[in-house]
């Protein structure tokens, strides 16, 4: 299955998405995702004031932290828009997932009234 593609006959080609498993999933990203908004930022702005006057008094340290402080806010910017993605695709996943099987549940019904006709 290392395409992501059960084998053929192998019986694991279903898959299945619990409602109640992808919740706490994605209840977890949104806390990780709000914790990292709320407190993943604080020493942005101190950090880079720091920076800036270090370099202005010429400071080599000054350019480094500098570079820290930009690293940190590419990371911290991907790590919190991926908790974001993920329980936001969770939370669209369990409602469409929802949806899908009211539908096929509907469309079996219709069948099952004509079945007990034709029997």
């Amino acid at each position: 299955m290392a395409s992501g593609v059960a084998a053929q006959g192998s019986g694991g080609g279903d898959l299945v998405a619990h409602a109640d498993d992808l919740g706490v999933i994605g209840s977890d990203a949104y806390k990780l995702y709000d914790g990292f908004q709320r407190d993943g930022d604080h020493a942005r702005a101190a950090t880079f004031e720091a920076a800036r006057a270090l370099s202005a008094d010429n400071f080599t340290s000054g350019a480094a932290l500098m570079k820290v402080h930009d690293t940190w806010q590419s990371q911290y910017t991907t790590l919190r828009d991926a908790c974001a993605q993920i329980s936001n695709h969770l939370d669209y996943s369990t409602t469409q997932h929802a949806k899908d099987d009211a539908r096929v549940r509907g469309s079996l019904a219709a069948v099952s009234v004509i079945s007990g006709y034709i029997n």
